[in-house]
């Protein structure tokens, strides 16, 4: 049970279309309704957009990630060819020549070249790509296009995930409209080394591939790298953001530049909380800010050590106002800090003032914040004034039962 309202409302962008079917890489039906499980998805550019894109670190990279950063290198992206099911992970040479032939075969139907296409894949890893399930589904696929289909397309990237996420912009800019619209999915294994599991934003601005990147890795590292649900970076992380520049707004415009970085970090935070609002097994959605630290790196060393610490998101599921385990965690990083000056609040209720307990505490205050679905902590070291945020969830017993019997 995700955690807190979604919003599944979009705008299309112009220059975009999508399109969504069921391949059978995951089941064909599901439920008692029949409904299909979409599993493969396609993105199509006009001509003449830009887009940028980073990429997992993680060193046993998929293939997918492999060819597309190779074919991004020396090509602006016509198509993102995308399916669930299967992570084509751990693969090795085959694993790169089946992400080729997937794009050979679009190719083919599309009539532009193969490195116009930027392969993804989200699943299971160790696994061969059904390559034929995915080359027969192409034709249908690409017939299906259509500037509508966000929806359909968000639910076709999706695994573990319990709802689609999606998110959406439009604004004015010198009495221009523009728009931005993007999707993710990601549940579980996460704790993004540059972007998250998948994200593919939108826009219809005109901006340069070198400039766009600059953007991306500037806004990325304000929203999908400040999550974690379990410390684990995926093998198939991607984050792509496409320019189609149908909107006479050029980003070269510093004003026009900051309007859009502002919508940007909003639209992709928003996808970003989405993720851990739907973390596996997720019951509580959890804010670690970390303030007064002498430069970020602290701040995130401590932020990420109290939300990824096991005993903590267990206390969060519990509702359980244990805060020696914030204390805990905070103290077993290694930063030099000066501990009779931390103060530590659980929302509003103040735990520690100068590093004890403060006299005004009691249990029973805190036992009501955590027994929220929304849960802040906010840490204040007083060694500077620099200030951080990560979002995290707790740690349920459905977290250990999606990941148990995730092959099953």
């Amino acid at each position: 049970m995700a955690v807190g309202e979604a919003c599944f409302d979009f705008y299309p962008v112009r220059g975009v279309r999508l399109a969504s079917v069921a391949a059978g890489i995951k089941e064909t039906y599901k439920d008692s309704n029949l409904a299909p499980i979409f599993d493969l998805v396609l993105i199509e550019f006009e001509e003449g957009s830009s887009t940028a894109g980073v990429f997992t670190k993680n060193l046993f990279a998929a293939a997918p990630v492999v060819v597309g950063k190779k074919h991004l290198s020396v090509r602006s992206a016509r198509y993102f060819l995308i399916n669930s099911g299967n992570a084509n992970a751990a693969t090795g040479e085959i694993g790169i020549q089946d992400a080729l032939l997937c794009c050979k075969a679009l190719s083919d139907i599309s009539g532009v070249d193969y490195d116009e296409v930027i392969p993804f894949s989200t699943g299971v890893i160790g696994e061969r790509l059904p390559v034929k399930k995915i080359t027969s589904s192409l034709s249908k696929l690409f017939e299906k296009l259509d500037a509508s289909n966000w929806l359909l397309a968000a639910e076709g990237i999706m695994t573990t995930d319990t709802r689609p996420k999606i998110a959406t912009r439009r604004f004015n800019v010198d009495d221009e409209t523009v728009t931005i619209t993007g999707i993710a999915k990601g549940s579980g294994m996460i704790q993004p080394n540059m972007a998250t599991m998948l994200a593919y934003i939108t826009t219809d601005v005109i901006c340069t591939e070198e400039l766009l990147q600059e953007l991306l890795v500037k806004v990325v590292n304000r929203s999908f790298n400040r999550i974690t649900v379990d410390s684990d970076t995926s093998t198939n992380d991607s984050c792509m953001l496409t320019a189609t520049g149908k909107a006479p707004i050029d980003l070269r415009d510093l004003a026009a530049q900051q309007v859009f970085i502002s919508e940007l970090t909003s639209l992709m935070q928003e996808l970003a909380q989405g993720i851990i609002r739907d973390a596996e097994g997720a019951t509580k959605f959890v804010t670690v800010t970390v303030e007064g630290a002498p430069n970020a790196q602290v701040c995130l060393d401590v932020a990420y050590s109290i939300a990824n610490s096991p005993l903590m998101k267990t206390a969060f599921f519990a509702s359980d106002a244990n805060w020696g385990r914030i204390i805990m965690a905070i103290g077993k990083v290694n930063v030099d800090v000066d501990v009779s000056l931390v103060d530590v609040y659980l929302g509003d209720i103040c735990l520690m003032l100068g590093g004890a307990k403060a006299q005004a505490y009691r249990e029973t205050d805190g036992a009501k914040v955590m027994a929220e679905k929304e849960i802040v902590i906010r840490v204040n070291l007083n060694c500077g004034d620099v200030s951080d945020t990560v979002w995290t969830s707790d740690l349920s017993h459905e977290y250990v039962k999606i990941n148990a019997e995730y092959r099953t």
